[in-house]
């Protein structure tokens, strides 16, 4: 009975408004294509569901295909939501949506559908500020975060965004300097900079 409830959700709420934003369906997970992005939302069954519990997540993700040559791995057309570059669960976007939706037999359905289609579209809003990897690099920089930190600088550098690397290198110095782990990342962003003959300091 409940997962007949999440199957609808998925087919006549979910499915409706994402194919007008130019999402296509496959399984449970939206994926829109264009020339160098994919976007995404995968929705993840809890693994501890049961008849009177379905609990599910949505996780959102962007893949680019300049990242992904920067990686040296293979250009992917339908990556997994693990595969994309820009990962996150809808409330780290959408900050006013739970990261987890549960289905019991309480549920007010209405409430739960006017809460998540709102947060997919405040999603969908975000996609449309990001239109290259040089965005995605932009986000992660501006945190500053670890994540995709070398194929951050290597994208900077290759662009001659010198000034533009050496603020993320001193941001993420003064937030993870202190930490034991610091050494590797920096010995990686080294051996970044020297490749693209660019100073490290």
């Amino acid at each position: 009975m409940l997962q007949k409830l999440f199957n609808d959700l998925i087919k006549l709420d979910v499915k409706p408004l994402l194919s007008k934003h130019g999402f296509t369906k496959k399984s449970l997970n939206f994926n829109k294509i264009t020339e160098s992005l994919i976007y995404m939302f995968n929705f993840q069954k809890s693994s501890g569901n049961s008849t009177d519990n379905v609990m599910f997540y949505v996780n959102c993700g962007i893949y680019a295909t300049e990242l992904a040559k920067i990686q040296s791995k293979d250009i992917l057309t339908a990556p997994q939501e693990a595969e994309c570059h820009f990962r996150a669960r809808i409330g780290e976007i959408a900050q006013s949506i739970p990261d987890r939706f549960s289905i019991t037999p309480d549920t007010n359905m209405d409430d739960l559908r006017k809460t998540l289609l709102s947060g997919l579209e405040e999603v969908i809003s975000f996609y449309e500020t990001v239109t290259s990897a040089r965005s995605i690099v932009d986000y992660y920089t501006s945190g500053p975060y670890l994540h995709l930190g070398e194929e951050s600088f290597h994208l900077l550098l290759q662009s001659n965004d010198v000034l533009a690397a050496k603020h993320y290198l001193k941001a993420l110095q003064e937030k993870y300097g202190t930490e034991t782990r610091w050494t590797i990342f920096e010995n990686k962003y080294n051996a970044v900079f020297k490749k693209h003959g660019v100073k490290f300091d």
